[in-house]
């Protein structure tokens, strides 16, 4: 299919939109007329997903960590994304920005404090609880989760989409990344059922995020309001959210998500300096550099551990979680990322993408954690027990140890509300060009559609069987795994393209070179030609001009020269003569 053809289907809206949205609404209506069916077939399938595809979870990830980084250190880092004159849209200030409001923000502020303060007294297997170890170990693991390893994920989906899409003129979608393994096969059956189950994840992905989000705002309302912290309550707050999203949607990708992203970006970082000030600044650093240290020393052991002889639930409630978690992400990150990286090269991206979030995640982690730790160890204590029944408090129970906590919970409040109305403006975005054959410009209606959609699974999710946070990371961890399958895939087209490319690329690296090298030898030989034949004719020439003047000038010299000497001569014996006359006549008078 051509570069016109897919431009013309794009905005369409075809089977995958009318299959993806009703599956998703027919999981919302499950979840709306039987909460409790619902419940109980998620926790069969959860059961049989951690029990035989743990194992799977972790080995994936650790292989995403280490294919970024070597594809990065290779030589293809200099590939970019795009057009070899392409530069990048966005500054990297509104990127990094933009990588961090899109949605994963989200996680940073409800997990900060509450990861390893809860692992500080439910630890992984090998550590006692309420141990100096256990602190670290839950600073560590708090940091691997968030650090690494999701990046990684989302720098795959990213870097292949931004690849395919802006190198090779395909659609947004994420069959085009499996364009050199099925060719035009991607804009039939299988590449439709690829970009469904795509849809399905990212639908789930989103809807966890929308359901944490709910639980954190109202949480923090009910911290410092008298409003109640009920599923009827975080019900309002998705739909207040859902009318605040669509009207930064209507205002486009830069006007919209940008502007939001960047006020986010300064709101998160006084936040950040506020804890660092104010809070246990020399704890929080010396839990910086051991969390950095023991993360580095630590992470490869971390990602390959399984407990295979003990009945320890822990792997699969938050390691396997978190995995499943970001890969359900993944297409939604991906699609987003793609978007405003073009112009950059794989080694750039990477650079931003893996490491600077990975770095600020370690940060991030180890000042609310830490911090969170330190009041528990240290201070009034009492967090543990809050956050096992309501995680949700965590931030606001930190912050309310410290000066200023209604302002500082206020501003905490404000960041979770402007990360949620992102990362649903973002959704919305990339769901629309997802359904609508890759159009980066995706109709309002369709925006509206899945908008509505996600907030309404979202909401059943928070009902479901009790609903909460267990109910959020089962749809989550169960959604995934279509995906992870999809995403090692996608791993082989694009090392597969990639390798074809740099052949390419080289070789006619090799043929610009020959041709420069012949063009300048060509140049060399006929300016040294030129200038050595101009010698010699000029050497002939002037030697002829030479000679014709010579002779010229020797025959005129030579005619002037004898009537010269020929008069001086005749004057010389002319005096001669007359001095001897002269002499005689003298000589006879006396």
């Amino acid at each position: 299919m051509t570069t016109n053809q897919l431009d013309k289907k794009a905005g369409k809206i075809g089977f995958v939109f009318i299959a993806s949205a009703i599956l998703v609404a027919i999981f919302v209506l499950w979840g709306a007329l039987s909460p409790s069916s619902l419940s109980d077939a998620a926790s069969t399938g959860l059961e049989w997903m951690i029990t035989n595809f743990g194992w799977f979870y972790m080995l994936i990830t650790a292989l995403f960590v280490l294919f970024v980084i070597v594809l990065a250190l290779s030589p293809y880092g200099k590939i970019r994304l795009g057009k070899p004159d392409d530069r990048p849209e966005y500054s990297w200030f509104s990127w990094i920005g933009m990588l961090f409001a899109a949605g994963i923000g989200v996680g940073f502020v409800f997990w900060g404090v509450a990861e390893p303060v809860l692992y500080y007294m439910d630890p992984p297997l090998g550590y006692e609880p309420g141990t100096r170890e256990a602190a670290l170990a839950g600073l560590r693991y708090g940091s691997y989760h968030w650090s690494l390893h999701p990046w990684a994920i989302f720098s795959i989906v990213g870097m292949t989409l931004a690849y395919v899409q802006y190198r090779k003129d395909r659609p947004a979608l994420i069959s085009s990344a499996f364009y050199p393994m099925l060719g035009d096969r991607v804009n039939g059956w299988a590449g439709k059922t690829i970009d469904t189950l795509a849809v399905i994840a990212t639908c789930t992905g989103v809807a966890t995020t929308f359901g944490l989000s709910a639980m954190q705002i109202t949480g923090g309302l009910s911290y410092i309001t008298p409003i109640p912290n009920t599923p009827w309550t975080q019900l309002v707050i998705i739909c207040v959210v859902t009318v605040l999203f669509l009207i930064s949607a209507a205002r486009g990708l830069d006007k919209g998500i940008k502007i939001l992203s960047n006020a986010n970006l300064v709101v998160a970082g006084l936040l950040l300096l506020f804890v660092i000030i104010v809070g246990p600044t020399l704890f929080i650093a010396e839990s910086f550099v051991t969390t950095l240290g023991g993360y580095i020393t630590n992470v490869v052991p971390m990602a390959l551990t399984l407990t295979p002889f003990s009945e320890s639930e822990w792997l699969g409630t938050n390691t396997i979680f978190f995995w499943a978690w970001h890969i359900s992400w993944a297409p939604f990150m991906g699609i987003f990322i793609a978007r405003i990286s073009k112009g950059r090269t794989i080694r750039e991206f990477m650079a931003g993408v893996l490491i600077v979030p990975s770095l600020l995640a370690l940060l991030w982690f180890t000042t609310f954690g830490g911090t969170g730790l330190n009041v528990e160890m240290y201070g009034a204590g009492g967090l543990n027990e809050l956050i096992n029944s309501d995680v949700e408090l965590a931030l606001f129970a930190m912050l309310n140890e410290w000066p200023l906590s209604f302002i500082t919970n206020t501003l905490a409040i404000i960041l979770i509300l402007i990360f949620f109305i992102t990362s649903a403006d973002s959704a919305s975005f990339v769901l629309g060009s997802m359904t609508s054959n890759g159009d980066l410009e995706p109709k309002m209606s369709v925006k509206v559609v899945w908008g509505l959609l996600i907030a309404g699974a979202a909401s059943v999710l928070l009902f479901s069987g009790g609903g909460g946070l267990n109910a959020l990371q089962t749809a989550s961890i169960i959604a995934a795994l279509p995906f992870a399958i999809i995403m090692i895939l996608m791993i082989i087209s694009i090392a597969i393209t990639l390798g074809k490319d740099w052949k390419i690329d080289q070789r006619l690296k090799r043929r610009r070179r020959e041709k420069r090298v012949k063009s300048e030898f060509k140049n060399e030989f006929t300016e040294d030609f030129k200038d050595e034949f101009i010698d010699n004719v000029r050497n002939d020439v002037k030697d002829d001009l030479y000679q014709d003047m010579k002779s010229d000038f020797y025959e005129d010299f030579k005619d002037e020269l004898y009537d010269d000497f020929k008069d001086k001569i005749y004057d010389e014996i002319k005096d001669e003569i007359i001095e001897k006359i002269t002499e005689d006549d003298d000589k006879q008078h006396k």
